[in-house]
């Protein structure tokens, strides 16, 4: 398939990778124009501006935006409406506020341009393991870029969610249960840490990945963190928090459901911009392990 791109950073750039051998056609548009000259594979054509991208595509035009949320994409929507027809495709495959998609898919409706949001998960892994997606827009839609998909993620690592804003509804939820997870094991590996027992946390990180009932690709991740830096002595405990998190959180409130561990876990990335902990450390790491986001050094 033919498939413009928008957005050629960390998770945009592997993206258009994965979708190449593939067979698949992909026109790439970034504001560092070096970027989209460092993309020269088969199948790949750059454009030096938004107007070429979608004069270079056929209709009717497909067009995944991977950009930050908020203003960026309300931005980047409203440059390339001028260049659209009836038919054309908006994708917004970043995490954007679920009620912001919805709003932005009735609004280009009445442009006649169709709008899908899909929430994506893989971070950095994406390109050689696959990308998790979840997928909300109109049924016809789904079905046709159906290609698309099934290349970039794994098997079965692709869902319909249902109508517009329930794409990036789920992922919402799923970083909010990520931000519970990270907070879990770093309370659990600081303890360790502070014992008096001498442990290797490479080594627990890799048994309590054979058979145990908490065994996870993060701890995979821990596994790794360890062995480069045994007591994460480079990292600052310093921990963002991206936007999702908070999300959940107040979808928690608005909808009366309890959710104290998530809850609990934005808290204390608010915490960690006091003095150092160890878990806000570990999280720190993991976060550089499996997203390639930017960790604070000491």
């Amino acid at each position: 398939m033919q498939i413009g791109f928008i957005g050629l950073g960390r998770m945009g750039a592997n993206m258009v990778k994965r979708l190449l051998p593939d067979g698949h056609t992909v026109v790439g548009f970034d504001h560092d124009p070096e970027v989209t000259a460092s993309l020269k594979q088969n199948g790949f054509q750059g454009a030096g501006d938004l107007p070429a991208l979608v004069k270079s595509l056929d209709a009717p035009r497909t067009i995944w935006m991977m950009v930050p949320s908020g203003e960026t994409v309300t931005e980047t929507i409203k440059l390339l409406l001028p260049h659209l027809s009836e038919g054309d495709l908006l994708i917004d495959g970043g995490n954007s506020l679920y009620k912001d998609s919805m709003t932005r898919a009735e609004t280009l409706k009445k442009e006649g341009i169709h709008f899908m949001d899909v929430g994506t998960s893989g971070g950095i892994w994406g390109l050689t393991v696959g990308y998790c997606m979840m997928i909300g827009g109109e049924k016809p839609d789904f079905e046709r870029l159906d290609p698309i998909f099934k290349t970039l993620a794994p098997k079965e690592g692709y869902l319909y969610c249902g109508k517009h804003g329930s794409g990036h509804f789920t992922k919402m939820i799923h970083n909010g249960i990520e931000y519970a997870m990270l907070q879990a094991y770093g309370e659990g590996f600081a303890l360790l840490e502070a014992s008096q027992f001498d442990l290797d946390m490479a080594e627990v990180s890799k048994l309590w990945n054979r058979g145990s009932v908490i065994r996870s690709w993060l701890l995979e991740l821990a596994e790794d963190a360890f062995e480069k830096d045994p007591h994460l002595e480079t990292f600052k405990g310093h921990v963002n928090d991206s936007g999702e998190g908070r999300w959940t959180v107040l979808e928690a409130v608005e909808s009366g459901v309890p959710a104290p561990t998530i809850a609990a876990s934005l808290f204390a990335r608010f915490s960690s911009r006091n003095p150092d902990a160890f878990s806000d450390k570990f999280i720190s790491a993991l976060r550089k392990e499996f997203g390639g986001h930017a960790a604070k050094r000491i």
